[in-house]
């Protein structure tokens, strides 16, 4: 009789637990099915940039090229501007950057540091003038010059610069030394023209070398819609024009007018135009008066200054200097 009764309970017990364990296996799905401590991780998907490409028929200029663009940048070397000085500045919260070695001797100012990448005067360190001006980068000067050697430039030597906007001279003495015969330097700052002859000499491109050159002091502007004006001939045509002009003191869609309709720009001329990613891009054609155009062949961006690179009226002698109209775009 006891041991019936002990029968009973344990079969009782075991019923009891085996429902206890079922609810509690019930509960454990549903808290994984609607608990998100036991969900699975989502996978992180990357934001994509959304980007909105100007088609070669369109030809119409935005309307922030159209206005000065505020494009702040931070003072570098021993020239900073009052307005961008740190209150309290002196001593060495703002210490000057002194040439060494022969460039010292030379009596050399270099606060930016610059030098020639490649060629014939590689690694000549430049003077700069005393007026305050922000330099191409030199990463940016050998990306481009690697760009120019692809087209072909440098394979004859009768390749013409007209470097607009030239400061110090270094991008049209980077030309020079790496085989190209002349090269025009204009700007409109008698300091930045007396600096760039002092490179000229320093770079031993002056008088007794087999390259010319040709400084001008005068109006950019000026000398791209009258050259002759301000003596250059523009009946001898350039191979190359580098512009790399003042962010916030130039309006860009005057500055591409007086480039496209400019009349040293000859067939297969490539312009090169600095501009800074406030800007967001330039159009990928510019239209002449005279029927022609300038193709965008690039537009590349190196941290926060973009350039583009277009080709006049290509008659097909650059074979790679091929139209890109993927490369100009603007980030949304």
């Amino acid at each position: 009789m006891n041991l019936v009764i002990v029968r009973s309970w344990l079969t009782l017990v075991l019923f009891l637990l085996n429902i206890r364990a079922s609810t509690a296996f019930q509960i454990c799905n549903v808290k994984k099915i609607h608990n998100p401590l036991f969900a699975r991780p989502k996978k992180r998907q990357k934001r994509q940039r959304r980007f909105e490409q100007v088609t070669p028929d369109d030809t119409e200029l935005a309307e922030n090229l159209e206005r000065k663009i505020r494009a702040k940048r931070p003072a570098l070397g021993h020239v900073v501007p009052r307005m961008m000085r740190p209150k309290g500045s002196g001593g060495s919260a703002n210490p000057k950057i002194r040439p060494q070695g022969k460039a010292r001797e030379a009596g050399l100012n270099n606060p930016s540091r610059l030098k020639i990448a490649g060629g014939s005067a590689k690694g000549r360190r430049l003077d700069s003038p005393k007026v305050y001006l922000r330099p191409m980068m030199g990463k940016v000067r050998e990306a481009v010059y690697s760009a120019f050697t692809s087209f072909g430039l440098y394979e004859t030597a009768a390749t013409r610069q007209l470097d607009i906007f030239s400061g110090s001279g270094s991008v049209g003495l980077e030309s020079l030394s790496r085989g190209a015969s002349h090269c025009t330097f204009v700007d409109l700052s008698s300091d930045c023209c007396a600096a760039t002859k002092r490179n000229i000499d320093w770079c031993e491109f002056g008088e007794d070398s087999d390259k010319t050159t040709q400084v001008v002091c005068a109006d950019a502007f000026q000398t791209l819609r009258d050259p002759a004006s301000v003596g250059i001939d523009p009946t001898i045509p350039f191979q190359i024009m580098t512009i790399c002009p003042p962010y916030e003191e130039i309006i860009y869609a005057d500055l591409l007018d007086a480039v496209a309709n400019s009349p040293v720009v000859g067939d297969d001329c490539i312009v090169l135009i600095e501009y800074p990613v406030e800007l967001q891009c330039l159009p990928h054609v510019l239209e002449r008066k005279d029927g022609g155009k300038l193709i965008g062949i690039r537009n590349r961006r190196y941290g926060r200054t973009v350039i583009a690179m277009y080709i006049a009226n290509p008659t097909g002698a650059m074979e790679v200097a091929n139209s890109r109209p993927e490369e100009f775009v603007k980030v949304k």
